[in-house]
Order: structure tokens, then sequence, then C-alpha cells
């Protein structure tokens, strides 16, 4: 009896540390998208200056921008032909918008299962002083192989203060279980006019 109970106990122990040692070595880096760390696809676009560009990330992946009629895609995958065929590679916002060149991996150890990018969707009801649309900041939680590569959370970073902390926690939460094309995608925190935005069909 008192042989089985050290036996458990011993179990527990161990499980409690491997499941510590999981938590802690899940975090974040960081990989950047602008022009001059990227390879440029093709010559920009003669009508609008569009142009497409593959970027290196994090564990063998690759990041593919691509603009076209100022609004862009991202998506992931080994090489350029994988991330094109992702569900990611499909997902337009209807207005105007970009993103930022900085992307953040969440990753346990070394295996990146998400990314975190910031986008700036055009608000074409609030303008500037020359009739240019301002932009609304949100967060874009996006989840890696193996499995497809599709938004899952949008995080409004001028309604949640702690916007980041939101996003990573959805990330850590959703990434792996999101089902593409199945489950909706999670507006996380107080919904703003960024994500209403980036909503509308």
């Amino acid at each position: 009896m008192i042989r089985i109970a050290t036996l458990s106990l011993a179990v527990l122990l161990l499980c409690t540390g491997l499941h510590r040692v999981g938590a802690q070595s899940m975090g974040s880096t960081y990989t950047s998208t602008a022009a001059k760390d990227c390879r440029r696809i093709g010559k920009p676009s003669e009508l609008d200056g569009s142009t497409t560009r593959i970027c290196p990330g994090k564990n063998g992946l690759m990041v593919l921008i691509a603009e076209d009629d100022l609004r862009e895609i991202v998506s992931v995958g080994r090489n350029r032909k994988a991330a094109e065929e992702e569900p990611a590679a499909k997902a337009w916002f209807a207005p105007f918008n970009s993103s930022e060149t900085t992307v953040e991996w969440r990753a346990v150890g070394t295996r990146p299962f998400a990314i975190i990018q910031r986008w700036h969707i055009a608000d074409g009801t609030d303008l500037d002083k020359q009739g240019r649309p301002n932009t609304k900041a949100m967060l874009v939680v996006t989840r890696l192989p193996p499995g497809p590569v599709c938004h899952v959370a949008y995080v409004d970073a001028i309604a949640n203060p702690n916007a980041n902390d939101l996003a990573r926690e959805a990330a850590d939460e959703f990434a792996g279980s999101f089902t593409c094309g199945k489950d909706e995608v999670k507006i996380i925190g107080a919904r703003g006019r960024a994500v209403e935005l980036a909503t509308m069909r």
C-alpha cells in the first residue's frame, strides 16, 4: 500500500513537472516582413503597383505577403506555393487595409503554432484633412501547420488597451484546436471599429 502510494505521488510530481516545463517553454519570437528583409516575386503591377513578396519566418516556414487593389493577404507555408494554397491566402478584408511588418510567432519550444500581426483597416466614414480614410488597428491571430493556415481571432487594438495580451491568450488557447472552414473567427475582448470594418461583407 505504501509502495503504491509512493509511486502514485512520484507519477503525480513527474506529470506536474512536465506540465510546468511545457508551460515555461511557451513564448514569442519576432520576424520582419519589411521589403528589405523579403524576396519580391515578379514585378510590381503597372496598374496599381501591387506586389507579392516571400519572407523568412520560423522553423522553416515562410510568410507570404500579397497586395492587390490596396488590400493585403498574409499566409504561411513551407514555400510560396504552399502558402498560396492555404485558406489564409484567400482571407480578404473588404475595406482597404495593410499589415504591419512585425510578425509575432507564438511557439512551444522551437515549434510555432500561431502568428500575431497588427493590421490597419481603412475607415471610409472617418476621413483626414486630405479626404483620405483614417485607419483602425486590429490584431489578427493566425494558426499554423500542422493543418491549414487560417485566421483564428481578431482583437481590436483601440477598444482593448491589453490587446497584445489578449491576442497571445487567444493564440495559446484556440489556435491548436481551431478548425479552418468550420469554426468562426473569434472576436476577443471588446468590439471596436476595426473589428466592425474587418467583419463587414
